[in-house]
C-alpha cells in the first residue's frame, strides 16, 4: 500500500507528520475535506496548509485546537485538530493529527451536553431502551411507588409493573420501534406489582434511535406524571357531560336517568337518584310536621349493591343534608330555589380507590346544576299539566252517543318543550237526528293557542246551531279568525303570540234520513271513510285556504254513506309522525293501512288508541288527535213524510195522517201535543209562505217534526199582547216541545221541534 495514504479514522480527515513539520500520510477523509489529493501534500511541511502561510511545525506543537487551512480551490476551512504524538521507527519522531470541521465539532458539543443534562434532570423523566424493550438507562426512579428493582437496568416493564399495564406501554415502544413513527402525549395507567391501588397516569413521547448507519439502536420514552392533570381534565368533562346532559330535558324521569347515566362512570361504579314525590306532580315539595319528604328512586346506573332499592317510592326522608363523602361513597342534596328536591349519591369498588375533597366538590356542583334542570323539569311539568288540563276541558267528551253515531276520540298532547297545540275535535247534534262532525288545528303551541281553539270551538258551535252548509259555515268562521287577527295587539305578535290565521278545520255534517254527508275543508286534510266491508277512502274534499286568509271560497263535497261505515276525522299531527318522515301523502297511506285493519265494529275507543299508538311511536312534534264516527241511519220505517198544497183545508188531513202514524210508531202519548205543534207551524206556512208544504215526522232518540216551506223568511217568538189576534204559535210550541228551531234549505226553510220520547 502506498505510505502516502492512510486509512481513514470514522470519517476524520488525518494526517501524519515526521519530526520536521512534513506531512508523510494524508487520508481519503483529508483529501475529501480539503480537496486535495495525497501526492499534493506529501513531503510538503505541514505549516503550507496554513491559511496564512506563516509558521512551522511548531504551529501544530499545541495538542488541541482551531486554525484555518487552505483548501485546493484557494478557500478557507476552520477546522478543530487534536495532535497525537507517535513512537516512530528507529526512534522517529511522527505525530497523527485529526482534524473536523469547526461547526461540526460544535455541533457535537452541543449534543453531548444535551444528552448529559437530560440525563442529570429529574424534572422530565428518560428511559433508554434496547431493542428488546429492555430497561438500559434513566434517569430517575420512573415511579414513586414500592416494590421496583434497585437497579432498572436490564429489566422489563413486566417485572415490576401489571400485566395489563406493561402490555399497553410495550405495545406503544414496540408501534414507535417497528413503524418509526414518533408517539406524542399518549396517556398510559401505570401499576407495579406491589402497588395495584389506582394508577398513576403517564403521559408518554417516544421517538426510535438509529446509528449513523441506519442501524437500530432502540427507543427512547420521556414520560411525565400527569394523574392530577388528568383527574382535572377527568372531572371537567365530567361536568361538562352532566351540565349538558341534564339540560336537555324537560321530564323529571328522563332528568333523573340522564344525570345517573353521567355520574357512571365519570364519578364511580353506581350512582343512584332520588326524587321528592312532589316534584312529578309539578308541586312544590314541602315537608311534612315531621320534616320529612316522600321520595322516590327515579334512576340508577351501575350494577347493583347488596343494599340496593328498587326504582319506585322510598317511603319518608329528610333531604336537607348537606354533601357527605366516605372512603367509597358520597352524596349531595338536589336543592333548587330555596326548597329541596331530592338527592343523587355514588359509590365505588374498592379497587377504584378512595374519594377525594375535589371528587365530593365536584359532586355538588353537579348537583346543583341537576336540581335547576329538575326544577324547570318541574315547573314545566306544572304548566304542560295546567295546559292540558285546559286543552281537555275545552275538549267535549271521548266517547258520545247519538242518533247519527256513536264516537270515540283520541287526543295526545305533543310532548315538545313549547306545551299543548290548538288541535280540536266536536260532536254537534243538530236538527233532524243529523250530526256535525268537527276537527281543527290552531298553529302554534302553548297557552294562547288552547284559547284560540276554545274561541274557535265556541264558535263552530254557535255557527252550527244555525243550521249552515259546511263551505257557508266556514266562510262565517274565517272572518271570525280575521277579525281576531286586526284585534291582536302589536306587543302579542312581537311576543311570537300563536297566529290564529294559522288554523285549520273540517267541518262534516251526515244526515243519517238520506245517508248523505256533506263536508268542507278549510285547509285541513280530509276526512277518512272506512266502509264495512274494510275498504278505506277519503271523502274527495277539496280544500280551501287557512281560516284567517280571507277573499277565496270554500267548496262543499257530498257523498252517500252506507250503514256501518266508519268516519274518520284527525289533524296533521297524525299523519306527520311516525314513519312518514312528514311526508303528509305517506303518512294518509298508512293512516288508511291502520284504519283498514282496526276492529272498528267493536270497541271504538280502544280501536283508535291502537291506531294513534301504532302512528305516534316516536317523540311527538305535534299533537295528535282522532275522531272516529261509526255512523247509524235512520231506518225508512221511522220517517214519515207528506206534501200539501197551500190550503188551509189541508191542515186536518195533515193531523190525521201524523195521529195514524205515531199510533203505528207507539207513542199514543204524543199524539196530542203533536197535533197541536203541526196544525201550528202548518197553518202559519200556509198562511205566511204558500205552497207546497213538506211535513217529516223522524222518530230517534226524540221525536221531530219539520215542516218546510218555500219562504226563506226565518220566522221569530215574539209575546202577544191581550188584544193581538196573532203572535202565539210559536210561544205555544215552545212551549209543548223540548227544543225548536229553523234552518234555511236550498228551497227554502224548515221549521222543527223535538219532544222526548218518554214523559214529559
Amino acid at each position: 500500500m502506498d505510505s502516502r495514504r492512510m486509512p481513514n479514522i470514522d470519517g476524520v480527515a488525518a494526517a501524519l507528520v515526521d519530526g520536521d513539520g512534513r506531512v508523510v500520510g494524508w487520508t481519503s477523509a483529508a483529501e475529501h475535506l480539503l480537496g486535495l489529493p495525497a501526492d499534493q501534500v506529501t513531503g510538503r511541511p505541514a505549516a503550507d496548509l496554513l491559511a496564512d502561510g506563516a509558521g512551522d511545525a511548531r504551529a501544530l506543537g499545541r495538542r488541541t485546537g482551531e486554525v484555518r487551512l487552505r483548501t485546493g480551490d484557494g478557500a478557507t476551512l476552520e477546522v478543530a485538530y487534536q495532535v497525537l504524538p507517535l513512537a516512530g521507527e528507529h526512534g522517529e519522531v511522527r505525530a497523527l493529527v485529526l482534524a473536523t470541521p469547526a461547526d461540526t465539532v460544535a455541533r457535537r458539543r452541543q449534543d453531548e451536553a444535551f444528552t448529559r443534562e437530560l440525563f442529570l434532570q429529574d424534572r422530565l423523566g428518560l428511559a433508554f431502551f434496547d431493542t428488546d424493550l429492555r430497561l438500559l438507562r434513566t434517569n430517575t426512579h420512573l415511579l414513586p411507588y414500592t416494590g421496583l428493582p434497585a437497579h432498572l437496568a436490564g429489566h422489563r416493564l413486566g417485572d415490576f409493573l401489571q400485566p395489563a399495564d406493561a402490555a399497553a406501554a410495550e405495545a406503544v415502544l414496540r408501534g414507535v420501534l417497528v413503524s418509526g413513527e414518533p408517539v406524542v402525549r399518549a396517556e398510559l395507567p401505570i401499576r407495579t406489582l406491589d402497588d395495584p391501588g389506582p394508577a398513576v397516569v403517564m403521559e408518554v413521547q417516544a421517538f426510535r434511535l438509529q446509528a449513523p448507519d441506519g442501524t437500530l439502536i432502540g427507543v427512547t420514552a420521556l414520560f411525565g406524571d400527569v394523574t392530577e392533570l388528568h383527574r382535572y381534565r377527568r372531572r371537567a368533562d365530567v361536568l361538562h357531560r352532566a351540565t349538558a346532559a341534564v339540560g336537555g330535558s324537560l321530564s323529571v324521569v328522563g332528568t333523573a336517568e340522564d344525570l345517573a347515566g353521567v355520574l357512571v362512570p365519570g364519578l364511580g361504579g353506581r350512582a343512584e337518584v332520588d326524587i321528592a314525590e312532589a316534584v312529578f306532580t309539578g308541586d312544590e315539595p314541602a315537608p311534612g310536621a315531621d320534616g320529612l319528604l316522600a321520595v322516590r328512586r327515579t334512576a340508577t346506573a351501575g350494577p347493583p349493591g347488596p343494599d340496593a332499592r328498587p326504582l319506585g317510592p322510598l317511603g319518608r326522608e329528610r333531604l336537607g343534608a348537606p354533601a357527605a363523602a366516605g372512603p367509597l361513597s358520597m352524596s349531595a342534596p338536589l336543592h333548587a330555589r330555596g326548597g329541596p328536591l331530592g338527592r343523587v349519591a355514588v359509590h365505588r369498588g374498592e379497587d377504584e380507590g378512595p374519594y377525594e375533597d375535589e371528587d365530593l366538590e365536584l359532586l355538588r356542583e353537579i348537583a346543583a346544576r341537576a336540581a335547576l334542570a329538575l326544577d324547570n323539569a318541574r315547573r314545566y311539568t306544572r304548566e304542560h299539566r295546567a295546559a292540558v288540563g285546559l286543552q281537555r276541558s275545552l275538549l267535549p267528551p271521548a266517547e258520545t252517543v247519538v242518533p247519527a253515531a256513536t264516537t270515540a276520540s283520541v287526543y295526545r298532547p305533543t310532548d315538545t318543550a313549547t306545551g299543548v297545540g290548538g288541535d280540536w275535535f266536536d260532536v254537534i247534534p243538530l236538527s233532524g237526528a243529523r250530526v256535525a262532525l268537527v276537527a281543527g288545528d290552531v298553529v302554534g303551541h302553548g297557552l294562547q293557542a288552547s284559547a284560540t281553539m276554545g274561541r274557535l270551538r265556541t264558535a263552530v258551535r254557535t255557527l252550527a246551531d244555525l243550521d249552515l252548509e259546511p263551505d257557508e259555515l266556514l266562510v262565517h268562521l274565517d272572518d271570525l279568525v280575521s277579525q281576531l287577527v286586526v284585534e291582536g295587539s302589536e306587543e302579542e305578535r312581537e311576543r311570537g303570540v300563536a297566529d290564529p290565521s294559522g288554523a285549520t278545520c273540517v267541518y262534516a255534517v251526515y244526515d243519517p234520513v238520506s245517508g248523505i254527508c256533506q263536508a268542507a275543508s278549510a285547509g285541513h286534510p280530509p276526512p277518512a271513510l272506512v266502509h264495512p266491508g274494510g275498504r278505506v277512502e277519503y271523502l274527495p274534499v277539496n280544500p280551501g285556504p287557512p281560516l284567517g286568509v280571507g277573499g277565496l271560497p270554500f267548496e262543499t263535497a257530498e257523498c252517500a254513506l252506507r250503514a256501518g261505515s266508519v268516519l274518520a276525522l284527525y289533524t296533521d299531527g297524525l299523519i306527520e309522525g311516525g314513519g312518514s318522515g312528514g311526508d303528509l301523502d305517506e303518512g294518509m297511506a298508512q293512516l288508511a293501512a291502520r284504519l283498514g285493519e282496526a276492529d272498528l265494529g267493536g270497541d271504538l275507543a280502544a280501536a283508535g288508541r291502537a291506531i294513534v299508538a301504532e302512528m305516534s311511536t316516536a317523540g311527538l312534534s305535534d299533537d295528535v288527535t282522532l275522531l272516529l264516527a261509526r255512523l247509524h241511519p235512520v231506518p225508512a220505517a221511522d220517517t214519515a213524510v207528506w206534501t200539501i198544497d197551500a190550503d188551509p183545508s189541508a191542515v186536518a188531513g195533515v193531523r190525521e195522517a201524523a195521529t195514524r202514524t205515531l199510533e203505528g210508531w207507539g207513542l199514543d202519548a204524543l199524539v196530542f201535543t203533536t197535533e197541536l205543534v203541526l196544525s201550528e207551524l202548518v197553518t202559519n206556512a200556509i198562511r205566511y209562505a204558500g205552497g207546497p208544504v213538506m211535513v217529516r215526522l223522524i222518530r230517534s232518540s226524540v221525536l221531530t217534526c219539520e215542516v218546510s216551506d218555500p219562504s226563506s223568511t226565518q220566522p221569530r217568538m215574539r209575546r202577544a199582547r191581550l188584544t193581538d189576534e196573532g203572535g202565539r204559535g210559536l210561544y205555544l210550541v215552545a212551549q209543548l216541545t223540548e227544543r225548536w228551531g229553523s234552518r234555511y234549505t236550498r228551497n227554502g226553510k224548515t221549521i222543527w221541534a223535538e219532544q222526548p220520547l218518554g214523559p214529559a
